[in-house]
């Protein structure tokens, strides 16, 4: 231990060190690749179920908020996805990016929380438009948060096909397996979210320049 160390006897010398030894320095610790965060995982260490938690939380909630009508939604399905990751992670085979796997995980939570809370059934759009005005518009011309203030209003069928579609990018036929509708359905209520969506950010201020 250095002198620093020693406020209280500040301006004396520090106890002596038994011969041989030198002065100890902090221990850096090396970030952990993603199969030692794996296995440490799976030996029941919580320092490594922290340390995966901290680092994909952040974005796993962005994903869950594009789910969620709600920023409370969310955290409840963050929380889900991650107690589903930690119990069945030895079910992870390694095949792909881990941060990949835990996404395919968040999304199924995200699906079973709708399955329970919001089934879905037809409701009001409100006044829109049967079809998009131009084929050509895009959403590339809006800020994230108002992009995501429009998709979390969206109704729930029409949310959950636009971001498994157009975010996720799954096929029609596998959200209509995944939602238990048809191939054509899913076709529909994704042309009809592009139109809510289209006419919601039509009805804002003129687009945000989008962050070079």
């Amino acid at each position: 231990m250095s002198s620093a160390a020693w406020p209280a006897t500040f301006g004396q010398d520090p106890p002596a060190r038994p011969t041989g030894l030198t002065a100890s320095r902090p221990v850096a610790h090396a970030v952990p690749t993603e199969e030692e965060l794996i296995d440490g995982c799976l030996q029941g260490r919580q320092l490594a179920q922290k340390q995966l938690y901290d680092k994909y939380a952040a974005r796993m909630m962005a994903v869950c908020l594009r789910y969620a009508q709600t920023t409370f939604e969310a955290e409840d399905v963050l929380q889900e996805g991650f107690l589903t990751v930690f119990r069945t992670l030895g079910s992870f085979r390694r095949e792909c990016p881990l941060e990949f796997w835990i996404r395919r995980v968040m999304i199924n939570a995200a699906l079973r929380q709708h399955r329970r809370n919001a089934p879905l059934v037809a409701v009001s759009d409100g006044d829109y438009p049967e079809t998009l005005a131009s084929e050509e518009f895009t959403f590339s011309n809006y800020a994230y948060g108002e992009l995501l203030a429009v998709v979390q209003e969206l109704a729930p069928r029409y949310r959950l096909v636009f971001n498994l579609y157009a975010i996720e990018g799954y096929t029609h036929k596998e959200i209509g397996e995944l939602l238990n509708i048809s191939e054509g359905t899913s076709k529909s209520q994704y042309s009809r979210a592009r139109v809510v969506l289209q006419t919601k950010l039509a009805r804002l201020s003129p687009p945000a320049r989008p962050l070079s």
